[in-house]
């Protein structure tokens, strides 16, 4: 009975919490976002995907075989895995507010982002 104790546990509320290689790899996409100017459309996205969220991580696992021909096979298992846990859609709305902040306060960031 010890595998049932667990049957229903859910994610604590509030953002997740990625582990390293998660962080740089969403990091990276939100640096992204932010440096093409689409974090206002990505915000509004992701606010309305918010009760979708396990369903779309779904979705995109189904596209893996595809989409990872484009992109890295690792790092997208990554962020597809991320996306599964319910807090995912509260840490990516508050790293791109946050990046996109940096991006306007400091000098210059639109060359770092640039570079990376």
């Amino acid at each position: 009975m010890k595998w049932f104790q667990h049957a229903f546990a859910v994610d604590p509320p509030g953002p997740a919490q990625p582990d390293d290689a998660q962080r740089v790899l969403i990091d990276r996409v939100c640096g992204e976002v932010v440096r093409r100017r689409l974090a206002a459309p990505a915000l509004l996205a992701l606010e309305m995907n918010r009760p979708l969220n396990y369903l779309s991580a779904q979705v995109l696992q189904f596209f893996h075989p595809f989409l990872t021909v484009l992109v890295d096979p690792a790092g997208y298992e990554q962020f597809t895995r991320f996306l599964e846990r319910r807090g995912s859609i509260d840490y990516l709305v508050e790293r791109i507010g946050a990046i996109e902040i940096e991006h306007r306060a400091t000098p210059g960031a639109a060359e770092r982002l640039d570079a990376n």
